[in-house]
């Protein structure tokens, strides 16, 4: 009919409301920039802190909007056909005004205090509210406080109010077509939730790809900080704990002037003036469950890696190697942060509280820095560990490739590792390369252009299972990861840049299951198979051949490449230079199983593991054979030294991720 409006008077109303709470979001985040601005010492980006910004505050909005759309769908809450549903939707948004003004001006408070936007931790507060509330009562004009949140939440309310009967004047919407509008509003608010367009939604994490501290916390809002915090409001560290161990970790990881009181952990690795300066480039393959009782490089005979078995036997291989953590996640975590991820929930790349880490590759001054991955970062937040940790990081993902996409994990590691010499050729200064991997990962995919040279194999499924093999996908998997390896080194070969390169290898992390008798029994029963990686170091020009079997650990893998390059840096994390330490027999890797709440340590002889919170619950065992270990006075204190040991990795690695600040590195 002529003059029906298109949407219906709750749905104008919804978004009129809509628009008008993005505004005034809009506005305290412009006075929350221009404000605290004094703090920012990155460049400004007033611009993209605005547009991601907005695009957060829209999130908040389009739940609201879309949980006031759902409630109308009961005749008896609809604001404009129910007395009732009237009452019930101006109480909602009475409710919400409150809320929002409380969040922003306790979040005001929070940002003034510690320059962070507020999180979950502001919970702890409630445990001593006399003290909290005394705090605040004689620190912030409460009073002025609360009046300014009454005035505001009075005027917003009014407009609420006025909008109502604005609209309610107006003439309804047909019903004709009332599903496919309210389709198109479902969506458009759906939209404004999943933030972008793309496979993953907006995260927290993005807002760290703003380059700056103070950019990021500003282009967050409070509820998006404090909902994204309060899984992990109970990860924190115990400062008295950590003190406890200070003596024991101080020694074991040489710090240069250790101090219990501040608990210092900085180590200074100057750069070594007898040697010449080299700078060469590092290339590390960060390999998609490189588990090593799978591979040939400890005698698999379905013979699954043989190039990288020969690059092994002509680089540094590091036989006895541990990631702290199963998972991908902790594994990348791991590797850029020296720190084994101890998260309580999710992994610490989710945490927004610990997003700031200092590592070792800014410490290559002069390099060009790049990240490589076949799809696409978003997943566990890691953009934001990347991002925002990483300085001048260049990071390609599948859309920055012209190979086609093979799987959910985007391109194959052929193309991706040929795409990323496509970039590495190009550059005339030194580079810091990390290329992640994922075919070797369900499902499996291998790609038929390159069946003309790579050829699958087919076993019986009890040989698959005698060998460590589930299937002969995963299988080919693993063999084409080699193929993949291959070509690349051998695409490489032939540019100027391989004979000053070193290339690193490491698994982000292993997989359970049965390493039959290459390994003694408790590599298996204690799934040793899902932390225990290669570790393989490739350079011919640059470095000679030479095999460990030190217990290493991924959170090594920098400080030990930062050792071959001879570069100068600061390290506050449990990582370690292999190649220069000066007692390699007592060298220990932490490891810790979330999934089971069990944790454990591994020497050059035994194998640790208990339950984190019931210690009565434990395995004890023999890591070279599979004898059963004595019960006599000098087991029993190798286990009591080991416990001892343990709980110190833990609570150390605990304190130090949430004060292994980058800005340390500035002296």
């Amino acid at each position: 009919m002529k003059g029906k409006p298109l949407f219906s008077r709750l749905q104008r109303w919804i978004f009129a409301l809509s628009l008008f709470f993005l505004l005034i979001m809009t506005l305290a985040r412009l006075a929350m920039y221009l404000y605290f601005r004094h703090l920012s010492i990155s460049q400004p980006q007033f611009a993209a802190v605005m547009w991601m910004g907005i695009r957060y505050d829209m999130r908040e909005i389009g739940i609201m909007a879309i949980w006031m759309i759902v409630l109308a769908a009961f005749p008896f809450l609809h604001p404009f056909r129910s007395t009732l549903g009237k009452h019930v939707y101006f109480g909602i948004w009475l409710i919400a005004l409150i809320v929002f003004s409380i969040f922003y001006v306790v979040d005001i408070a929070h940002f003034a205090y510690l320059h962070v936007r507020l999180n979950a931790h502001v919970l702890e507060f409630l445990q001593n509210p006399r003290t909290s509330l005394g705090m605040i009562w004689e620190t912030y004009p409460v009073i002025w406080m609360l009046m300014g949140v009454l005035i505001f939440v009075g005027c917003c309310f009014q407009y609420v109010r006025y909008t109502y009967r604005r609209i309610a004047l107006r003439p309804e919407a047909g019903k004709r077509l009332s599903w496919l509008r309210s389709g198109i509003l479902f969506l458009f608010f759906g939209g404004w939730i999943f933030g972008r367009l793309g496979q993953f939604p907006l995260r927290w994490s993005d807002a760290f790809t703003l380059k700056g501290d103070f950019n990021a916390q500003i282009a967050l809002n409070p509820f998006q900080s404090f909902f994204s915090t309060l899984a992990f409001r109970n990860s924190t560290f115990n400062t008295e704990k950590a003190r406890h161990y200070y003596s024991l970790m101080a020694a074991y990881l040489g710090v240069n002037h250790p101090d219990s009181v501040s608990l210092n952990y900085e180590r200074v690795i100057p750069e070594d003036t007898t040697r010449p300066a080299l700078h060469p480039n590092i290339v590390l393959v960060i390999c998609e469950s490189f588990s090593g009782y799978k591979s040939s490089l400890w005698g698999n005979p379905l013979h699954t890696t043989p190039f990288i078995d020969s690059i092994a036997r002509h680089g540094i291989f590091f036989d006895h190697c541990f990631t702290p953590s199963f998972g991908t996640a902790r594994g990348v975590w791991a590797v850029i942060t020296g720190l084994p991820d101890v998260e309580v929930h999710k992994t610490a790349s989710r945490n927004p509280q610990i997003v700031d880490q200092h590592t070792i590759i800014n410490a290559f001054k002069g390099y060009r820095r790049f990240y490589f991955i076949g799809g696409s970062t978003s997943w566990a937040n890691i953009r934001g560990l990347l991002d925002n940790n990483i300085d001048s990081l260049r990071i390609y993902e599948e859309k920055d490739y012209s190979a086609p996409r093979l799987d959910v994990w985007g391109i194959s590691d052929k193309n991706l590792f040929l795409e990323a010499n496509k970039v590495l050729r190009q550059q005339t200064r030194p580079f810091f390369a990390i290329i992640q991997t994922s075919d070797n990962h369900r499902p499996y995919s291998i790609p038929e252009e390159d069946l003309r040279y790579f050829h699958k194999v087919h076993y019986p499924l009890d040989t698959l299972k005698k060998y460590g093999f589930f299937s002969n996908e995963e299988l080919n998997a693993f063999r084409y990861f080699d193929f993949c390896v291959h070509t690349f080194l051998d695409s490489a070969s032939r540019e100027p840049y391989f004979s000053h390169t070193i290339f690193a290898f490491i698994g982000d992390h292993g997989i359970n299951g049965d390493a039959g008798n290459m390994f003694p029994r408790a590599w298996t029963d204690e799934r040793l198979t899902s932390e225990h990686v290669p570790f393989i170091v490739y350079a011919p020009a640059l470095i000679k051949p030479e095999r460990h079997s030190m217990i290493a650990s991924q959170v090594d893998v920098l400080p030990t490449l930062a050792g071959l390059a001879n570069v100068s840096y600061h390290n506050y994390t449990l990582g370690r230079d292999l190649l220069h330490l000066q007692d390699t027999a007592h060298n220990m890797a932490f490891i810790i199983e979330r999934d089971n709440d069990q944790m454990g340590l591994v020497n050059s002889q035994y194998y640790l593991k208990q339950s984190i919170h019931q210690p009565d619950q434990y395995q004890f065992v023999s890591i070279l054979n599979n004898n059963p270990i004595p019960q006599n006075a000098y087991t029993d204190s190798v286990f009591q030294a080991m416990r001892k040991w343990m709980y110190a990795f833990y609570e150390t690695a605990r304190y130090m991720t949430y004060h292994n600040k980058k800005q340390k590195q500035v002296h």
